[in-house]
């Protein structure tokens, strides 16, 4: 198999695995009624909130997508909204007591994730596999942008 071929295999395989993981481990009776997809908006609202351009932008999706997300989140008490005193125009998300339980379970099941990954590595593996994270993230970033 050749470099490309192995690069293609590698990414595509990652992701599904990673996604079916996630929706395995984190979606669980308590968490039910939310898709992996919901869960992600929750993990970019994050406990700090923020407004739905900002969340948009994090996610890298279109304010309709997010609308239609949000509107479930927020049906099914994940979220809640408010509009800026400031400027009506622009809607503050928040997470509910509920929403910050579902994220602190992403964010514990992310940490113990890469945890068991690490230590399957050896301490010089580390650093080269994060910079050759960061070079992928960085590209695939830039690939969008050039496209």
């Amino acid at each position: 198999m050749d470099s490309r071929e192995v690069f293609n295999d590698v990414l595509v395989h990652l992701f599904n695995e990673i996604m079916r993981l996630e929706e395995d481990v984190i979606i669980t009776d308590e968490y039910r009624d939310i898709t992996n997809n919901e869960m992600h908006v929750i993990d970019a609202v994050g406990p700090e909130g923020g407004n739905m351009s900002c969340i948009a932008s994090k996610l890298r999706i279109t304010m309709g997508s997010l609308t239609t997300s949000m509107n479930g989140l927020v049906a099914k008490g994940y979220a809640q909204r408010q509009r800026s005193e400031e400027d009506r125009r622009v809607v503050n998300i928040k997470l509910t007591p509920k929403g910050l339980r579902a994220y602190e379970k992403h964010r514990e099941y992310h940490m113990q994730m890469i945890d068991a990954m690490m230590r399957t590595m050896d301490e010089e593996e580390i650093p080269v596999l994060a910079k050759a994270l960061n070079g992928l993230k960085d590209f695939f970033y830039q690939y969008k942008r050039d496209m």
